[in-house]
């Protein structure tokens, strides 16, 4: 059975285990709120550069103050359930905290970020790249995918119930 929600700190104490067994660990985090093609592809592309793919998922206070007060749509704790349960990925995080990405990042030490986002598209991205940088950590910026947006699918969603 695959144990794919965890904490932190497991995650933590398990990266260790992979460091002394060499295994590329990668990271990608963000919200995740209505899964779609565009997060199930950048997801696949991040997990090709490592052993282990971790998603760290933005805590609700942390969606909405990046996307707005009706965001998110889905509870982090679900989100991170239906990100563990895809294949490509090894082990969801719930985020918390003021500085969740960059905490995360100082202490998991993944090989690679990768990052799905336009450059400079939230402080967030940046407080990731910071972190990344500092820690040695290096940076892959995948382009999102063209006509895949969770804001794109709740338009069309509104769209049909009006």
């Amino acid at each position: 059975m695959k144990l794919a929600v965890v904490s932190q700190s497991e995650l933590i104490l398990q990266r260790r285990e992979w460091k002394r067994n060499g295994k590329r660990v990668v990271c990608a985090m963000g919200v995740f709120d209505l899964l779609h093609p565009g997060h199930v592809r950048l997801l696949e592309q991040a997990r090709a550069f490592g052993e282990i793919l971790v998603v760290g998922v933005q805590s609700d206070a942390r969606a909405r103050e990046e996307k707005g007060r009706t965001r998110p749509v889905t509870p982090a704790s679900e989100r991170a359930e239906i990100l563990a349960a895809l294949a490509a990925v090894d082990f969801a995080v719930v985020l918390s905290g003021e500085q969740a990405e960059k905490e995360f990042i100082a202490q998991l030490l993944p090989d690679m970020v990768v990052q799905g986002r336009a450059s400079g598209a939230s402080r967030n991205t940046e407080a990731e790249n910071e972190a990344a940088r500092a820690a040695g950590v290096k940076v892959i910026r995948i382009p999102p995918e063209p006509g895949h947006s969770t804001s794109r699918l709740i338009e069309r969603i509104k769209q049909l119930r009006a």
